[in-house]
């Protein structure tokens, strides 16, 4: 897919992200099922799907048609960064057909020796033209991903790092800074939990907004009902 006609369809428009990884209740051993989540989405409207891992890209792309954001989420010992850590990861997706390939761009622990800096222009030299999106946790971290050739930001790691700010909804003031600062899509993503917060997103300069939990995960959803009543 060209990258100017995806970004035409994203702009403006909620990614539905569809994952389960091993351990959560809608992770099947035996098959994947989250291409239905992706098909509910699809009939929602939206333009793109974000999921992880090689079987959902396939699957959901076969579902939807829709254009797929990919990523691989993979613990390696002496790695802090957990999406799409390595080149094995990089190389799985663009062989799946992921439309647009995501990879931790944080200045996170890399086990490798390399720094993330490395690590992005060996990928952008490898893949010079694909779809490649920079998930960060800081302003400086999204400069540098922008600066080293990534075609989309997302804020998908704020909070999520030791050095970011925990907040309880999503980092409107990062999506505002980087929106000012780089002249590619800044993705708004990460603890939008409701639709006026995904509005808030677009009104604080988003391209786009990811939304995940709040539509894809029962069990958080579920949580976040039963704590709101326990607490009263």
């Amino acid at each position: 897919m060209r990258k100017e006609d995806f970004f035409e369809q994203i702009r403006g428009k909620v990614i539905v992200s569809c994952q389960a990884v091993p351990g959560e209740p809608l992770y099947v051993e035996e098959k994947s099922i989250m291409y239905l989540m992706a098909r509910a989405a699809k009939q929602a409207g939206t333009p793109a799907i974000r999921t992880s891992s090689v079987r959902d890209v396939v699957a959901i792309r076969e579902e939807t048609g829709l254009p797929v954001i990919g990523l691989i989420k993979v613990k390696y010992e002496g790695f802090e960064s957990y999406i799409t850590p390595t080149m094995k990861e990089v190389d799985e997706l663009a062989a799946a057909g992921a439309d647009v390939i995501a990879m931790d761009c944080t200045e996170q622990k890399r086990g490798d020796g390399r720094s993330v800096s490395e690590f992005i222009t060996e990928v952008r030299t490898k893949y010079p033209d694909a779809i490649l999106m920079a998930d960060i946790s800081t302003y400086e971290e999204g400069v540098n991903a922008w600066r080293l050739g990534m075609d989309l930001v997302g804020t998908t790691m704020s909070g999520y790092t030791s050095y970011s700010p925990k907040l309880p909804g999503p980092d409107y003031e990062l999506v505002r800074r980087l929106s000012a600062a780089v002249d590619v899509p800044v993705i708004g993503e990460g603890r939008v939990h409701s639709p006026a917060q995904a509005v808030e997103m677009l009104d604080a300069g988003a391209f786009a907004v990811v939304v995940g939990g709040a539509i894809t995960r029962p069990l958080e959803i579920a949580q976040r009902f039963m704590r709101a009543v326990e607490a009263r």
